[in-house]
C-alpha cells in the first residue's frame, strides 16, 4: 500500500493549470467539510422560530453530512458517465438552490429536504470529482497537492462560522441562508476550471476477444475493487477510524465546561484545533512527498492514527485549561496529518482507473461509521455522565485502526513478496510499485466517451505515464525429432 514513484514518460503535468485545479479543490474541500458545521450557528434561531429542540434542528447538519458521504457511489456513477466538469456544475447549482429554497421554509421537514438533502447532494457532487481531477493533474507532487487541498477544511470552517454568526445578527437566519446559497455558487466556478489535462486524445482500440471487435463499455461503478486485499484493508481502517476520530471535537466544548472552564475559553479550544490543523495538513503533504517516505505513506498514515488515538487516551483525564490546550495542540497535529494523508493513501492503493469507484465506496462506509460513532457517544454521555470513558473509547477505536492498518499492510507486502513470480525491478523499487506498474501497463478498452469524460482522462493519463510493452522473446519450438 505504498505510494508509487514518478512514472516514466510524460505523465500528469504536476503544475501549470494543475495549480488552478488545486485552488478549486481547496475551495470545494472547504465547503464540503466546513459548511455543514457552519450552519450550526443558526440553530438557536431555528429552535426559536420552529419551537423545536436542539436534536431536531441538528438533523439539518446530520442529513447534510449523510448525503455528503452516503451518495459516494452515486457520484462515482455520474462522474464515470458524464465526466467531472458537468457533474460539478450541476452539484454547485443543487447546493446553491438548496440553501436558497431553505430560506423560505416554514417547517423543519422543508429544511431537511432543502438544506439537508439538496445542499448535501450538491456538495457531494462537487467534492468527489474535485479529488479525481486532482489525481489526474498531479503525480510526483500529489502528496503536497492533497495536503494543500485538505487545508481548505479548517480554513473555511474558521471563516464560515464567524461569517454565519454575522449574517444571522444582521439579516436573521433566512437572510443568512439566502446569502450562503449565493456563496455556494462559487462551486460552479470551481467546476468550470476542471478541464482535461493537456495531451493527445486517446485512440480507440478494438478488442479481438469481443464480438465485432468492439471494446466493452466500462462499468459505471467498478465493484471489483472490493476483491483487492489492500483496498479492503483501507476500508476497514477507515470504518474503525471514523467511529472515534470525530467524537472528541464534538464533545470537547461541553467537556471543558463541565470541568469548570468559562464558556468563551471553552469555545476557543476548537479554534486552537483549527489553527493547528491549518498548518499541519500542508506540512504533512510536504513530508509525505519526500523521496524516502513516499513509498511508506501507509505506515505514515498509521503513525498519524496512532498519535491521534494515544492523544485521546492520555488526555482523557485532562481537567485544567492548560492541559486541555495541550490536548488541542496535539490533537490538531495528528488530526491534520490524518486529513492530509487519507486520500493520498487511497490513490496510491487503487490507482487512477479505479479511484472514482473506490472513493465512492469508501465514503459510503464512512457515512455508516459517522452515523454510528458520534451519536452513540452522545447517548453514552447522557446515560453515564462521564466524558472520560468516551475519550477512552474513541482513542481505543482510532488506535485499533492504526494497528490494524500497519500490521495488515506489512502482511500484504510479505504475501506479495512470497507469491511474486517475476524478478525484482532494478533500482530497489517496492513490491507495491511493481504491482502499480503492472496495473498501469495493461491495455485499456476503447473509449467512446467525449474528451472531457473520466474514461478519456484516465486512458490519457495511463498512456502518457506507463511504458510501452516489452517485445516478446522468441522461444524455439521442439519437434518430435528433437524430443
Amino acid at each position: 500500500m505504498g505510494a508509487s514513484g514518478p512514472r516514466r514518460g510524460a505523465g500528469p503535468p504536476d503544475g501549470g493549470w494543475g495549480w488552478v485545479v488545486l485552488g478549486a479543490c481547496f475551495v470545494i474541500t472547504g465547503f464540503a467539510y466546513g459548511f455543514p458545521k457552519a450552519v450550526s450557528v443558526f440553530f438557536r434561531e431555528l429552535k426559536h422560530d420552529f419551537g423545536a429542540g436542539y436534536s431536531d434542528t441538528a438533523w439539518v447538519s446530520s442529513i447534510m453530512l449523510a448525503m455528503l458521504y452516503g451518495t459516494g457511489p452515486l457520484s462515482s456513477i455520474l462522474v464515470t458517465r458524464f465526466g467531472c466538469r458537468p457533474v460539478m456544475l450541476a452539484g454547485g447549482l443543487l447546493a446553491s438552490a438548496g440553501m436558497i429554497l431553505a430560506s423560505f421554509a416554514s417547517r423543519l421537514l422543508e429544511l431537511y429536504l432543502t438544506a439537508g438533502v439538496l445542499t448535501g447532494l450538491g456538495l457531494a457532487l462537487n467534492f468527489q470529482p474535485s479529488l479525481i481531477m486532482l489525481g489526474l493533474y498531479f503525480e510526483r507532487r500529489r502528496p503536497l497537492a492533497n495536503g494543500l487541498a485538505a487545508a481548505g477544511s479548517p480554513v473555511f470552517l474558521s471563516a464560515l462560522s464567524p461569517l454565519g454568526q454575522l449574517l444571522g445578527e444582521c439579516f436573521g437566519w433566512r437572510g443568512g441562508f439566502l446569502l450562503f446559497g449565493g456563496l455556494l455558487l462559487h462551486c460552479c466556478a470551481c467546476g468550470a476550471v476542471m478541464r482535461p489535462p493537456p495531451g493527445p486524445p486517446p485512440l480507440p482500440r478494438p478488442d479481438p476477444a469481443h464480438p465485432g471487435g468492439r471494446a466493452p463499455r466500462r462499468r459505471l461503478l467498478d465493484v471489483t475493487v472490493c476483491t483487492d486485499r489492500t483496498f479492503m484493508v483501507y476500508v476497514v481502517t477507515k470504518f474503525l477510524m471514523a467511529l472515534g476520530l470525530f467524537v472528541p471535537p464534538i464533545l470537547l466544548v461541553n467537556y471543558a465546561k463541565d470541568a469548570g472552564v468559562p464558556d468563551a475559553e471553552a469555545a476557543f479550544l476548537l479554534s486552537i484545533v483549527g489553527f493547528v490543523d491549518i498548518v499541519a495538513r500542508p506540512a504533512c503533504g510536504v513530508l509525505a512527498g519526500l523521496e524516502r517516505l513516499r513509498p511508506h505513506v501507509s505506515y505514515l498514515f498509521s503513525l498519524a492514527l496512532l498519535a491521534n488515538g494515544l492523544t485521546d487516551l492520555i488526555s482523557a483525564r485532562a481537567r485544567s485549561y492548560s492541559t486541555l490546550v495541550a490536548f488541542c495542540i496535539a490533537f490538531g497535529l495528528s488530526y491534520g496529518m490524518v486529513g492530509a494523508l487519507q486520500f493520498e493513501v487511497l490513490m496510491a492503493t487503487v490507482g487512477a482507473p479505479r479511484f472514482p469507484s473506490a472513493l465512492g465506496l469508501v465514503l459510503l462506509v464512512e457515512a455508516v461509521a459517522v452515523l454510528i460513532g458520534p451519536p452513540s457517544a452522545g447517548r453514552l454521555v447522557d446515560a453515564l455522565k462521564n466524558y472520560e470513558l468516551i475519550f477512552y473509547l474513541a482513542g481505543s477505536e482510532v488506535a485499533l485502526a492504526a494497528i490494524f492498518m500497519a500490521v495488515t499492510t506489512y502482511c500484504c507486502l510479505r504475501c506479495s513478496k512470497d507469491t511474486s513470480l517475476g524478478p525484482a525491478v532494478e533500482g530497489g523499487t517496492s513490491d507495491i510499485e511493481d504491482m502499480d506498474a503492472e496495473r498501469d501497463s495493461e491495455p485499456m478498452p476503447a473509449s467512446t466517451e467525449p474528451p472531457g469524460s473520466l474514461e478519456a482522462l484516465e486512458v490519457l493519463s495511463l498512456q502518457a505515464g506507463s511504458p510501452g510493452p516489452e517485445p516478446e522473446k522468441a522461444v524455439p519450438k521442439l519437434g518430435h525429432e528433437s524430443v
